[in-house]
C-alpha cells in the first residue's frame, strides 16, 4: 500500500490521520460489505463515529463541538471513505446542512440546534434540489409565504441526503417568486413540524446513505428560523457549497486511495505466467498512473481546505474548490474502474471492495454541482 502524507500537515493532524486510520480499519471497514448490501443506514457506525465525537468537528468551540479547521475534516472524510463511502457521507451531510447555519443563522437557532448535531443527537440535511431545480438553482418551484409570526412551505425537494434520518432540514425556498435567485431564502425546519418524507431512491452507490424526497404541504416554520435574511437564500447556499465542495473532493480521494490499496495488495498475490501480476510493466504502469491522479487529487484538495481555513484571502475558492471537487471526482472515476480491471473477473464480484468503490466514486461527479457545472465555474472566473 503506498500511503502518501500530504504536505505541509501540521503535527497535529497527522497524528488525528493516524488515529481516524485506525478508526476506519478496526471500526468501519468490517461492515463496509454489509452496509453496502443492506442498503440501510448504518446506526454503528454512526454511533462509533459519535464515540469518536466526529460529527461536532465542525461545530464551533462555543457550541460544543471542537471547530477544526477544514483541512482536519477534510481527513475525517478522506478516512472514512477508504473504507466506506457511505459512512463518510453521515459525517459530511451533517458538515453540509451546519455550515449555513454556523455562518448565517441567529444566535438563537445555533444554541438550539449546534450542540445536538456536535453530540450526535441530531442530524441535519440540506434541501436545496428539486426535480427541475439541480443544477439552476433560481429555477426551484418550492415556496414560503409570511404569515403572521410563521411561514408556510410548500413544495417538493428531491435527492435529500439523509432524508428521512436527519431531525433538521435546512430548506431554500422563494419567498419572493417574481425576483429570481434574488426571490430565495432559506429556512431551518424540524422534522416535527410536519414534513414528510417521500420516495427513498434505490441507486448505483453510497447504498447506506439514504437519499429521497422531501415533501412541504403547508409547512408552519416559526419566522425565527429563517435563516440570514429574506432573499439571502442563494447567497447562502453558493457560500455553503463553495465551502462543502473540497469534503466531496476528500471523499473522492478517499475512494480513490481505497480501491488503490486493495489493486495493489492483490497484484502482489494473483500469479500469471508464473509471477505476481505485479510483476508486469504494464499493470505497473496502470497502479503508477492511478497513484499520480490519487495525489494530484488530494494536493488539489487540500488546497482548497486551506483556502476556506485562511478566509480566502484572494477570492480563490469559488474556482479552486471547483477545481477540486472535478478534478478528484473525475479521478475517482478513473482509478476505481482502473481497479476493477487490474483485478480482473474478480474485480466484477463483490468478494472484493473495488466494484464497491466504482458505483459509490459516481456520484462524486454528480452531487454538490455536477462537474459540467464545476468547469462553468472554473472557466468564468478565468475569462473575468
Amino acid at each position: 500500500m503506498l500511503d502518501v502524507q500530504p504536505i505541509n500537515l501540521t503535527d497535529e493532524q497527522r497524528t488525528f490521520r493516524e488515529a481516524m486510520r485506525r478508526f476506519s480499519v478496526e471500526r468501519v471497514a468490517p461492515r463496509a460489505a454489509e452496509v453496502d448490501s443492506s442498503g440501510e443506514f448504518s446506526w454503528d457506525n454512526f454511533k462509533d463515529c459519535v464515540a469518536m465525537e466526529l460529527p461536532g468537528l465542525n461545530v464551533p468551540v462555543e457550541y460544543g463541538g471542537s471547530g477544526a479547521d477544514h483541512v482536519t475534516q477534510a481527513i475525517m472524510i478522506e478516512e472514512l471513505a477508504r473504507v466506506c463511502a457511505s459512512t463518510s457521507l453521515m459525517m459530511g451531510i451533517n458538515g453540509l446542512a451546519t455550515t449555513p447555519i454556523v455562518n448565517w443563522a441567529s444566535e438563537e437557532l445555533k444554541k438550539r440546534h449546534l450542540p445536538a448535531i456536535a453530540s450526535g443527537q441530531s442530524q441535519g440535511s440540506y434541501c436545496l434540489s428539486e426535480a427541475d431545480a439541480g443544477s439552476d438553482v433560481a429555477a426551484m418551484s418550492a415556496k414560503a409565504t409570511r404569515d403572521g409570526d410563521s411561514y408556510v412551505l410548500s413544495g417538493r425537494k428531491t435527492w435529500i441526503t439523509n432524508a428521512g434520518i436527519s431531525d433538521i432540514y435546512v430548506v431554500f425556498a422563494k419567498t419572493d417568486p417574481s425576483a429570481g435567485a434574488r426571490g430565495v431564502s432559506c429556512f431551518l425546519v424540524e422534522s416535527s413540524m410536519g414534513l414528510k418524507i417521500g420516495k427513498l431512491e434505490h441507486k448505483l452507490g453510497i447504498h447506506g446513505s439514504p437519499t429521497g424526497e422531501v415533501l412541504l404541504d403547508d409547512v408552519r416554520v416559526p419566522a425565527s428560523n429563517l435563516i440570514g435574511a429574506e432573499g439571502q437564500g442563494f447567497a447562502i447556499a453558493m457560500h455553503t457549497l463553495d465551502r462543502t465542495r473540497p469534503a466531496i473532493a476528500a471523499q473522492a480521494v478517499g475512494i480513490a486511495q481505497g480501491a488503490i490499496d486493495v489493486a495493489s495488495e492483490y497484484m502482489k498475490q494473483r500469479k500469471t505466467f508464473g509471477k505476481p501480476i505485479a510483476e508486469h510493466q504494464g499493470l505497473q504502469f496502470m497502479l503508477a498512473d492511478m497513484a499520480m491522479k490519487t495525489e494530484a487529487a488530494r494536493l488539489l484538495t487540500y488546497r482548497a481546505n486551506s483556502l476556506i481555513d485562511e478566509g480566502d484571502p484572494d477570492g480563490e475558492l469559488n474556482s479552486a474548490g471547483a477545481m477540486a471537487k472535478c478534478f478528484a471526482s473525475d479521478a475517482a472515476m478513473a482509478v476505481t474502474v482502473d481497479a476493477v480491471q487490474l483485478l480482473g473477473g474478480s474485480g466484477y464480484t463483490t468478494d472484493f471492495p473495488v466494484e464497491r468503490f466504482m458505483r459509490d466514486a459516481k456520484i462524486t461527479q454528480i452531487y454538490e454541482g455536477t462537474n459540467q457545472i464545476q468547469r462553468i465555474v472554473i472557466a468564468r472566473q478565468l475569462l473575468k
